[in-house]
């Protein structure tokens, strides 16, 4: 087992891996433990946050915080996932700048609410022309544009 791996068990008891490969490893975390589990890998492990990226599933909206170990060339993936019904998950970019545009870009495309953001407004979309409550990364995307049109 990889030593930030084990320190991460440690920490999160209750963490599901997966090994995607030996150079790719996917943690599931509930979203209560997000800030505190992105904090761990950044601050403790020294581990550089190389982008998030957001996905509407069956399950919910999954974001994925994924963080490389530059000196194993090991990538860890935090998976966190928010109901459709609360689509919502704490900022991180009220103590980490690099997640200030991506959580924009996120909330924008998906509708993912990211409380004590400093800053959530539009950054990829018209700000006078375009609806507030459609997401174009939406799985039912489609539906609800067909619904605007009537």
């Amino acid at each position: 087992m990889r030593e930030a791996e084990a320190r991460f068990k440690e920490k999160f008891p209750g963490v599901e891996v997966f090994e995607h490969n030996e150079r790719r490893l996917y943690l599931r975390i509930p979203r209560e433990q997000v800030t505190e589990a992105v904090k761990f890998l950044h601050k403790e492990c020294g581990m550089r946050l190389s982008i998030c990226t957001g996905i509407d599933t069956r399950e919910g909206f999954e974001v994925l915080y994924h963080f490389s170990e530059d000196k194993t060339g090991t990538i860890y993936t935090l998976k966190v996932l928010a109901p459709k019904d609360d689509p919502s998950i704490e900022s991180q970019a009220t103590w980490f700048p690099a997640c200030d545009w991506i959580e924009r870009e996120m909330h924008e495309m998906l509708g993912i609410d990211f409380p004590g953001h400093p800053n959530l407004v539009q950054l990829l979309t018209s700000d006078t022309d375009w609806e507030k409550d459609r997401y174009p990364l939406r799985r039912d995307y489609e539906r609800r544009a067909e619904k605007h049109e009537e």
